[in-house]
Parts: structure tokens; sequence; C-alpha cells
């Protein structure tokens, strides 16, 4: 049982951390580098994603898996909804699954499609992937990670290069 990696198909509308935000962090007026801060506040939610396993902005992405029984573990959480579930039945057609067949179950750390009473899973054509197209991500995203968020634009705004010019040390992320 196994999920293959996603992909970002309707990223995120919204920043976790606003440009205001960010700005006051980095203590800069004006709007020059507004283009530079905004680009620091995206890589630092891509980062603190990457780090943390789970993403937090609200986005769409489609996964896929081999087979239903991988259903017992949605593989990103939070999972806000899931847009549709499609699959390739054994006659080749493509087919998307009724919402009558399955719900969603999470609690915001974990998240399964489970069969509703008295339903089951149909078969698919031996090879296909199984595309669950779901909105995942966070609401609103805890304060720690948001001011982790804020130190990293801060220290990337302020050390624009991966060294020193004093030395060829590589500068740590302040969050590590």
């Amino acid at each position: 049982m196994s999920w293959y990696p996603h992909t970002v198909t309707v990223p995120a509308a919204a920043e976790p951390v606003s440009l205001a935000q960010a700005k006051a962090q980095c203590r800069v007026d004006g709007e020059a580098n507004d283009s530079a801060i905004q680009g620091y506040i995206a890589a630092a939610r891509a980062y603190v994603e990457a780090y943390c396993g789970t993403p937090l902005a609200s986005q769409t992405v489609p996964v896929k898996c081999d087979d239903f029984r991988d259903f017992e573990k949605f593989p990103l959480v939070p999972l806000t909804s899931v847009s549709s579930v499609s699959y390739i039945d054994t006659a080749g057609t493509a087919q998307t699954l009724s919402t009558s067949i399955y719900e969603v179950r999470t609690d915001g750390l974990t998240a399964s499609l489970q069969l509703k009473y008295a339903q089951s899973w149909p078969l698919i054509q031996s090879g296909s992937r199984i595309t669950v197209t779901a909105v995942v991500g966070y609401a609103s995203v805890d304060e720690a990670i948001l001011h982790a968020m804020l130190l990293l634009i801060s220290q990337w705004y302020d050390i624009r290069q991966g060294v020193s010019d004093r030395s060829v040390t590589e500068v740590p992320h302040a969050v590590d």
C-alpha cells in the first residue's frame, strides 16, 4: 500500500504570513522590496511545510494510490475536503466514485476515506491508479509556526547569500 508524490494544482490563495507582518519583522518601510519579501514568505512556507511534512496554507492536490485499501490513511493532513475520487474500471473506462460510497473522516491529525454502511469499493483495472483530488491545509496556522516563518523571512532578508562575506561558513537558519 502506498501513495505517490503529489503536485499542487490550485496553490494557496493566501500565505499564512502577511506582507505587513513580514515587513514589520524585517523592519522595512516602503514598497521597494515587497516583491522580494513576498518571495521570502512563499519560500518560508515551503521550507516549513517540508520540515513539518504537512501543508500549511489551503491548497488543492491530486494524490494517487494503487488500491482502495490505501484510503485507510490519507497521506496529507489536515484534509479539508475531497473534491473527487477517480479511477479506471475493469472495462478501461474512467469513472468518478460517487460520494454515496464513501465518507471522509478526519480529526486534524489523521484522515481517511471510509466506506459508508452497506457499500463496497468498485473493481479497478489492473495496473491503474486511483486519484483523490483534495483540499488540504489549515484555515489558520499556529503562532509558533508563524514565528518560525517570520524568523526565516527576516534572516533571508538580512543575509541574502548562503555564506558570510568574512568566512566560508554557512549561516544556519535561525529556526534550527
